[in-house]
């Protein structure tokens, strides 16, 4: 049991490696063309895998809409809108933004699936969301170069919007799972399917002289390090760790992903952590502690419960 909670915090220094690697490799190429090439790559990957090792069968017209809007949703949107804002963004920036995920869920099955919220959930999920300010209103001179509307940056909302669309994005992932297609078939025609739609998206607002890479080496390395690390190891690991913890606390648990990504971006990159983060962590993990302070309670009950018997 040590060891599976050893796993857990594997897995979100993982997740933040992500957004360290990828920051590295804009450095190298542009946005979309990263998106659209690793994705690409990862889809051909995961289906060959799927088709000879796992002998899965790739018999998906019935429900092509549903493929087609994960594929929108959860590769290409989200991908774009986050490679983009990252691009001007620090790492640890851009991966709290992320954090919001959570309250955003909440939000959309609130107004969408019509479920309920206690009232120590609604009080959570408004001091997390105001917990976002301090970091939100400290732009840097960096981000500020891709534009600004009102108070925030593009850079700023392209990310929110890629953490909308990831949200909506892992809601489709579950439908298409629950009509019995497989995570691997899922993932793989997504990821093919998106990654392409991000290559054309490329091809028509980058510079493609003959591609938009300005150094080979380190593009490919990042590109095989997110390959192998986001799309084989933590989406694989995740889904074993469903299994021996509840989704509420690996949810909650998430939250150390923008921490380990302002360690490794302060280390490697060599981005400075502000007070501003600092202070809006703070608040979120409060309201993240409120949010799921009755789920995490149930879940230690039944675990004890578990360990007695």
């Amino acid at each position: 049991k040590k060891i599976n909670m050893f796993l857990v915090f594997v897995l979100y220094a993982l997740f933040a490696s992500v957004f360290v690697i990828a920051k590295f490799g804009l450095e190298y190429t542009a946005p979309f063309f990263l998106v659209g090439s690793r994705m690409f790559l990862a889809g051909i990957f995961i289906l060959t895998y799927a088709f000879f090792k796992k002998g899965e069968k790739f018999n998906i017209k019935n429900d092509w809409v549903s493929f087609l809007k994960l594929a929108i949703f959860n590769i290409y949107l989200t991908n774009v809108f986050e490679f983009w804002g990252l691009k001007y963004l620090t790492s640890f920036k851009t991966c709290f933004i992320y954090s919001l995920s959570p309250f955003l869920s909440a939000l959309v099955s609130y107004f969408v699936l019509t479920e309920t919220l206690s009232l120590k959930k609604w009080i959570g999920l408004i001091v997390g969301i105001i917990g976002f300010t301090p970091i939100l209103l400290a732009q840097g001179q960096s981000e500020l170069q891709g534009g600004q509307f009102f108070v925030f940056s593009f850079a700023e909302l392209s990310v929110m919007m890629a953490t909308l669309c990831s949200v909506y994005g892992w809601i489709q992932l579950r439908v298409v799972v629950s009509k019995g297609y497989s995570p691997l078939i899922a993932n793989g025609f997504s990821m093919l399917t998106g990654g392409f739609f991000a290559l054309v998206h490329s091809y028509l607002t980058e510079n493609w002289n003959p591609v938009p890479v300005s150094s080979w080496m380190p593009f490919l390395e990042a590109s095989m390090a997110l390959i192998v690390i986001s799309n084989c190891i933590c989406y694989n690991l995740y889904g074993t760790l469903l299994k021996k913890f509840s989704a509420t606390f690996m949810s909650f648990a998430g939250f150390t992903t923008p921490i380990f990504t302002a360690l490794f971006g302060y280390v490697f990159l060599g981005e400075e952590i502000s007070m501003p983060f600092i202070f809006s962590a703070a608040i979120v993990f409060s309201g993240l502690t409120l949010f799921y302070q009755e789920e995490l309670f149930q879940f230690g009950k039944a675990k004890k419960q578990s360990v007695q018997s």
